[in-house]
């Protein structure tokens, strides 16, 4: 820290908040400087930490998102005040929406200025109040330290979530004599609810007499780390599992008991298997519209358990018959000392012959162009689900769900809730710094790739060795299967009249690139991608016309496929 002998062993409030977030065991930081924080990072200049400079705000929030998925850990971004901070709302809403621990520091213009419309001023803290687990504007220099541990503490605890810490300008300079922060108690917030023995008893009844239980796997399970109790759950009981974005991975893909993705894109096998299902045991997931469709019409023949430490989304969209709140390690830990094994070989046969009449649905290599599906497939295939893969959004994601054999938790990372374009290229940044020890790969869409198409640069300044490969379709690819489907072939403003040169870009930012134009090139141009050192490119030049199938049209139910 900077040295304070001068000041009568006072500090400023920049230092104070420094050193808070030190003892949090903050590693690492993603931020943008700016007048209102130019305080701040002259105390970061003597940190212990490490702070990664990103070409913008948005893609530093995306960073720390990565980052905190792909560790665990909190993730931690700053910015200065007005277009700085507005700059995170894209990546604050992200979080939310899935649930991941930030910690956002943004710059804000002195209390005396608030309101009154000074230069780079915007109400941070109000604008970001609904895409925030909570949110704090800090007015007096000697509660910084307690701020901050209360905002980790939110972040990482309970149902994790996104916390914002607005620090005016003269909050930061202000000198002051250093307070420890007192121990977090904070009335009204349980993060860990203490399990009910009712709940646990009628739960362990229902699943005693379920001849067709059918798993729903959502993001709690690794948020709360229940990887191991979920396994001895799901396979001592027979039970089927499928699993949303948000959980890919928790359960072996490649297990019999895997299903796949449910939902709009999910496979066929899963959709049926819950519109067959006795009993939904919908853990730590949240009956997104994407998976639930039609709720009046979801899985009509069950029961449904939901068990989740937020009691707030128990019965918020389906109707739940048996509510557990709490911990999902927890939860199944007791659940396994009280229920005895069942075996179902009936309902494990029906499962199998789902999977026999409905595998996924892959179009033949037999044509000119490269298919996209043929792409993922081999980066699958040279990962082997020791890779961490990261997605953006559109279709290639939805591929990527489908196609990649993921066996472990945070292995694979995507915005789920929000379905934020521009996501992947930083959020791989930040995972391939937060796991330097594995693999990261990016699969991105054209379209995404340019919206934090300057994080390159972030790459290569720090010689990430992120393997990024484009699915470069030369369309907006999910809003112009929508348009053929839907919208009878009037392909409004999804179609690129002209596009960049990636490989030419590429290399601009001093990243090795080339493209793949032949179906034949795809495997031996994916192995080559992920052999070779430091930062690699590919940009796969792929049929515009192939679509993403199964699909269930808005508003569906688990039987309503669209067959075009």
């Amino acid at each position: 820290m900077t040295d304070t002998s001068n000041t009568g062993g006072k500090r400023t409030g920049a230092q104070i908040l420094v050193a808070a977030l030190e003892r949090a065991g903050v590693e690492t930081v993603f931020g943008y400087p700016g007048g209102p924080v130019i305080t701040l990072y002259d105390a970061i200049y003597d940190a212990s930490f490490k702070h990664i400079l990103t070409r913008h705000e948005q893609g530093a929030a995306h960073a720390a998102d990565g980052y905190a998925r792909a560790t665990g850990r909190v993730g931690v971004v700053m910015a200065t005040s007005g277009p700085g901070a507005t700059n995170l709302v894209t990546g604050l809403a992200t979080a939310n929406m899935d649930s991941v621990p930030l910690v956002a520091i943004t710059g804000q213009v002195p209390t005396t200025a608030i309101g009154n419309d000074a230069f780079q001023e915007a109400d941070i803290y109000g604008i970001s109040l609904p895409i925030t687990k909570h949110n704090y504007l800090v007015k007096d220099a000697e509660q910084l330290s307690q701020v901050l541990a209360e905002a980790f503490y939110l972040a990482g605890s309970g149902r994790r979530g996104p916390i914002l810490v607005d620090v005016p300008k003269d909050i930061q300079t202000a000198l002051l004599t250093p307070a420890p922060a007192e121990p977090v108690i904070i009335p009204g917030y349980e993060p860990e609810p203490p399990l009910q023995d009712d709940q646990l008893a009628e739960l362990a009844e229902a699943l005693k007499f379920s001849r067709r239980p059918l798993a729903y796997l959502g993001g709690g399970v690794t948020a709360s780390g229940a990887e191991e109790e979920l396994f001895r759950f799901l396979t001592e009981n027979d039970i089927p599992a499928t699993a949303t974005l948000m959980a890919k991975g928790v359960f072996p893909d490649d297990h019999p008991l895997a299903l796949g993705l449910p939902g709009m894109h999910g496979t066929k096998y899963a959709n049926l298997a819950i519109y067959e299902s006795d009993l939904i045991l919908c853990l730590g997931a949240r009956f997104d519209d994407r998976v639930a469709g039609n709720v009046r019409r979801f899985a009509p023949n069950a029961r449904v358990a939901h068990v989740d430490i937020d009691a707030a989304e128990i019965g918020k969209r389906v109707d739940t018959h048996l509510p557990v709140v709490g911990d999902l390690k927890a939860v199944l830990a007791r659940v396994l000392k009280t229920v005895t094994p069942v075996a179902r070989p009936d309902w494990l046969r029906r499962i199998d012959e789902l999977k026999q009449k409905y595998p996924l649905p892959l179009p033949p290599q037999d044509g000119p162009e490269i298919k996209p599906q043929s792409v993922v497939l081999a980066i699958s295939e040279a990962t082997r689900g020791e890779a961490i893969i990261v997605t953006d959004v559109g279709q290639h994601q939805m591929w990527a769900a489908q196609l990649i054999v993921s066996t472990r938790p945070r292995r694979f990372l995507s915005s789920g809730g929000l379905g934020t374009m521009g996501y992947g290229l930083p959020a791989a940044m930040g995972a391939q710094i937060g796991r330097p020890d594995l693999p990261v790969v990016l699969i991105c869409g054209d379209g995404g790739f340019q919206m934090n198409i300057q994080e390159l640069a972030t790459i290569r300044e720090h010689d990430l060795p992120v393997k990024i490969a484009i699915i470069n379709n030369g369309c907006l690819g999910m809003v112009r299967q929508w348009q053929q489907f839907f919208y009878k072939e009037r392909y409004s403003s999804s179609i690129w009249k002209h596009e960049p040169d990636f490989v030419k870009i590429a290399e601009g930012y001093g990243i090795p690139s080339r493209r793949v134009t032949e179906p034949a090139e795809v495997s031996r141009a994916v192995r080559a991608l992920l052999d070779s050192p430091g930062p690699q490119l590919v940009d796969f030049k792929v049929d515009m016309f192939e679509n993403v199938m199964p699909m269930i049209p808005a508003g569906g139910g688990q039987t309503d496929f669209y067959e075009c």
